[in-house]
């Protein structure tokens, strides 16, 4: 079994979690644009355009992070970001639910950053809306909540003028990853570092290895297999108080409208290399099958158990791909880009063919990567975008939801042509029917 990510964001972990030479992300537990205060507008400069610079809206070289949505993976990036710049401070939380706050505070407050996190009781902001209190008084903001809510965040952050800390995935469904295509391109115009959570991306050994897979290392790509076939994740059992919104938001894994289904939750980590490999081409069309044969039961919601996708290029290439979350069933975790000079077996880094090679570099962390290069790129006033790639990956992981879900081929075009929103109209604690199971063939595309 391979070394992946552990994608943990509320409870429990990954049966994968903690493979030799891997970090477990709960070891991190264990173990500005803002300066433009008083209205200052430069010459040359569009207001709420600025440049990048290393002071910030306190007068001080002090960057005040907020953490929007805090869940364990919410908490392990706020302690990442910390360790990652020692001007850094948590000075503000948000979540739906405040004993999810008190939860994430008292983990990071066992790490070895304790001593800068300084979050008073009315920095502590619950409710679906507190994110817009937040937002009022950081520098830098880590979005963490449930994927539903991440365009609405991440738009409401990037035109606050607010480095971003973004994980994936970042939509659910068309309309939401247009609007984070146009947060991007905001985030660029103002110079904010938009940094995303597709974390290998920021992994030595794979920089290293698709960096030799683009030098040609196995010739020209003809396919592609990628595997996430693992075991299920937590649950949170439901409690007499709660109403139907909270039930859901507390267990959004198994609601598509709140998560994407694991194929944009936790498979588009394999999805990401498979655009990476192909140097971010995207597919012009996918056929997919899956359903739910495991978690059949009304507390798993709506989403399915496994996905079987093909995606078709241009180039001619094929990229097969596979995930799974069956309890008590194999676990497979692997990438391999085949081309006319070689195999790659991606995740031992490794080149067989007419030209081996094994990758001998430096190791690192890649989760703690993201942060070290979002908070020197602040610093430097030398903003990074993971726009692009963030945007384009979201769009393979949902379109092969929708292919699987109608058992219809979807094309590029089509997927973003989809007007189909996912979610309630309003976030009202009160009744909400969970939304029926897709029905491949019966299900139709809109």
């Amino acid at each position: 079994m391979s070394q992946f990510p552990s994608d943990d964001p509320v409870q429990g972990q990954s049966p994968e979690q903690g493979q030799p030479g891997h970090p477990d992300r709960r070891e991190f537990i264990k173990t500005s644009a803002s300066v433009a205060a008083g209205g200052l507008i430069l010459p040359g400069v569009l207001p709420g355009v600025l440049p990048g610079f290393a002071a910030h809206v306190s007068g001080s070289d002090v960057l005040r992070v907020g953490l929007i949505g805090c869940g364990n993976r919410g908490s392990g990036a706020a302690v990442q970001a910390l360790r990652a710049d020692k001007g850094t401070q948590l000075v503000a939380m948000a979540d739906a639910f405040p004993d999810r706050i008190e939860r994430a505070l008292g983990n990071i407050k066992k790490s070895n950053v304790a001593d800068r996190i300084v979050v008073e009781d009315g920095m502590k902001f619950s409710g679906i809306d507190g994110y817009k209190k937040l937002l009022q008084h950081v520098d830098v903001v880590i979005l963490t909540s449930p994927p539903h809510f991440r365009p609405e965040h991440l738009k409401a952050a990037v035109e606050a003028g607010k480095h971003v800390f973004c994980e994936k995935p970042v939509a659910v469904d068309t309309p939401g990853l247009k609007s984070v295509r146009e947060s991007c391109d905001l985030a660029r115009m103002k110079n904010l570092s938009l940094v995303s959570g597709l974390c290998w991306r920021y992994d030595h050994p794979m920089k290293g290895t698709f960096q030799r897979i683009h030098e040609g290392g196995v010739g020209d790509i003809v396919t592609i297999q990628a595997t996430y076939n693992t075991h299920g994740l937590w649950e949170h059992k439901r409690q007499p108080k709660w109403t139907d919104l909270e039930w859901q938001i507390r267990n959004w894994i198994y609601f598509t409208w709140l998560s994407g289904d694991h194929i944009a939750e936790q498979h588009i980590h394999s999805l990401d290399k498979v655009a990476w490999a192909l140097k971010d081409e995207t597919p012009k069309k996918v056929t997919a099958s899956g359903g739910r044969i495991t978690r059949i039961e009304p507390r798993y919601g709506n989403v399915f158990d496994h996905f079987n996708t093909v995606y078709e290029y241009e180039s001619g290439v094929k990229a097969f791909t596979s995930c799974r979350q069956w309890n008590g069933a194999s676990v497979e975790v692997d990438d391999h880009v085949y081309g006319t000079k070689g195999h790659c077996d991606v995740f031992k880094h490794v080149i067989t063919g007419e030209k081996p090679w094994k990758y001998e570099g430096p190791r690192g962390n890649m989760y703690q990567n993201e942060h070290n290069e979002l908070f020197a790129s602040i610093r430097a006033g030398k903003p990074i975008n993971n726009g692009g790639y963030m945007v384009n990956s979201t769009m393979m992981a949902i379109m092969g939801r929708m292919a699987a879900y109608t058992g219809k081929t979807i094309t590029w075009e089509q997927a973003w042509g989809s007007t189909q929103r996912l979610g309630p109209d309003n976030y009202e604690w009160g009744p909400l029917a969970t939304p029926p199971v897709a029905r491949p063939g019966k299900t139709k595309f809109v």
